[in-house]
């Protein structure tokens, strides 16, 4: 009995230091908070602009509508652009001081209008805090699809495959902010392939979905 007694109170000491090791290390114990924001049919109005071309730039503003599957995944069933251009200075500037103008496909291939659809994949969805006051909630997402183009031709309706990226910020359950970075690749002819890049932020109305 006192072999027994003796042989505990060694035990302890041992016991105490295994719980504080622990509690200090307490393993790859981890859990996924549940995303607090979710879409279901959302409503988007943007504003951009066609930055890429050397003779003008496109002011354009755009209306979608998406379906969304999933969290994950959605359908953009159908986005409509249309592009305000403005003439840039080099333009002017051939003309003025080298007495040349642009090539007239330079101009023919002015974009007008776009429309088209897209899968929109979003594989990341997360949170962060805005000088340690503010949490904002954030997806990342990719986009591929298919769009037709009007460009300044007498048959100037052109096929086009889109790619891009985009991030939204959720302000509510309601509304949310996106910002999409696209590049459609236009089939011009039959050896000529005409890329528009576009940047356009805009606002999301979700409707139906609840937190």
């Amino acid at each position: 009995m006192r072999f027994l007694l003796l042989s505990l109170l060694c035990l302890v000491p041992g016991l105490a230091r295994a719980q504080a090791e622990e509690l200090e290390n307490p393993g790859t114990v981890s859990a996924v908070q549940d995303r607090l924001y979710r879409m279901h049919h959302e409503l988007s109005l943007g504003v951009g602009v066609l930055p890429a071309d050397a003779f003008y730039k496109g002011l354009i503003g755009t209306v979608g509508y998406t379906y969304h599957f999933s969290d994950s995944l959605a359908w953009q069933v159908g986005r409509g652009t249309y592009s305000y251009n403005v003439q840039t200075s080099l333009r002017s500037q051939l003309e003025r001081d080298f007495d040349a103008a642009p090539t007239a496909t330079a101009f023919e291939d002015q974009v007008q209008w776009m429309v088209g659809s897209d899968l929109m994949w979003s594989p990341l969805y997360g949170k962060t805090s805005f000088l340690n006051s503010n949490v904002i909630h954030f997806e990342v997402f990719l986009l591929a699809g298919g769009t037709v183009v009007k460009v300044d031709r007498s048959d100037g309706f052109r096929p086009a495959v889109n790619l891009g990226l985009g991030v939204r910020v959720f302000s509510t359950q309601n509304v949310s902010f996106r910002l999409d970075v696209t590049n459609n690749t236009v089939f011009a002819g039959a050896a000529r392939i005409i890329n528009v890049p576009t940047v356009q932020i805009g606002t999301a109305f979700n409707f139906g979905a609840t937190e």
